[in-house]
């Protein structure tokens, strides 16, 4: 329920916004409607797709360490209560420090799965978070090596890379399913009045779902490619060892089953496994540990 009343409050949160911010364009800067006598305008079309695509991604963006905290239920070490805790803000402070950007805040959330994600909209006040899981299963060479990743994403700004790249990909998903709806509308059902009929209505949303689905495996695919920059990153911080036995001992397991909410996998260190050619691997967001390990050892640090 959580999650779910996260979901309608953040897309609440971006109607409201794209309502206010497109009526003050209209009335401010003489953008028309979308529909005309003539059909569609394209001009006032391709700007509401982008500031809805933008605003959608962006709303999201800001909101993203609060919503991974709510989703995760991370608890951040505010003053470190062990040994443990103490390590591991010295250890990310340390990483931080090493690659010139603020030191995260952070935090631990219940997790059996070893695993950890970094998220938040600024690299200068981002969240780095491990599972209890991670902690119980791995040395502290592999956890420091995963904590090293993570500030790798920090660092890079993977994060508000991944908003853009998503922002720019609804704009134009948004953008193309209505001009073939107003097509289809025109054509098909024979709609010929000035503003648009069932058939544009029901083909764009039909049209959202197929190019939406279509184009995630671009978003997905920079995501993919992100992880093998991180793990370079782990690699220079902390050691190409320590980072290749990192990403093994994140082979999941069945007596470990996986907590992490599907909207914060993309950001995990770890999404499971799966080898070999499929559909479904154009829609992962990570690529197999396999495949990360076997670019770490033809990775060079000392040549990065």
């Amino acid at each position: 329920m959580m999650r779910i009343g996260l979901f309608l409050l953040t897309n609440l949160a971006v109607i409201v916004v794209f309502s206010i911010v497109f009526g003050i364009l209209s009335r401010f800067f003489g953008i028309g409607g979308v529909h005309g006598a003539g059909g569609l305008n394209y001009t006032s079309l391709a700007i509401m797709c982008g500031i809805y695509g933008m605003v959608g991604s962006m709303v999201s963006l800001f909101i993203s360490k609060w919503m991974a905290k709510k989703s995760t239920g991370t608890v951040v070490i505010e003053t470190p209560r062990n040994a443990t805790e103490k390590w591991l803000v010295d250890t990310v402070a340390k990483h931080a420090q090493a690659v010139n950007i603020g030191i995260p805040e952070v935090g631990v959330f219940n997790n059996s799965q070893p695993n950890a994600f970094a998220t938040g909209w600024n690299k200068n006040q981002a969240l780095v978070a491990v599972s209890s899981g991670l902690l119980q299963s791995m040395t502290p060479d592999e956890i420091e090596a995963v904590l090293a990743h993570e500030i790798g994403h920090v660092a890079n700004g993977d994060m508000v890379t991944l908003a853009l790249i998503q922002g720019v990909v609804n704009a134009f998903v948004m953008f193309f399913a209505r001009i073939i709806g107003s097509f289809v509308d025109r054509t098909v059902f024979k709609n010929e009045g000035d503003g648009p009929g069932i058939g544009y209505f029901i083909t764009s949303i039909v049209m959202d779902i197929l190019l939406g689905f279509l184009a995630s495996a671009i978003v997905m695919w920079f995501s993919r490619l992100r992880e093998f920059r991180a793990d370079e990153m782990g690699a220079k911080l902390a050691s190409r060892d320590k980072m290749i036995s990192a990403l093994d001992a994140l082979r999941p397991s069945e007596q470990r089953p996986d907590q992490m909410p599907e909207s914060m996998k993309a950001f995990a260190i770890s999404s499971g496994q799966s080898t070999g050619f499929s559909i479904a691997n154009l829609f992962r967001s990570h690529p197999t540990l396999d495949e990360r390990i076997a670019a770490l050892r033809k990775y060079n640090p000392s040549k990065a």
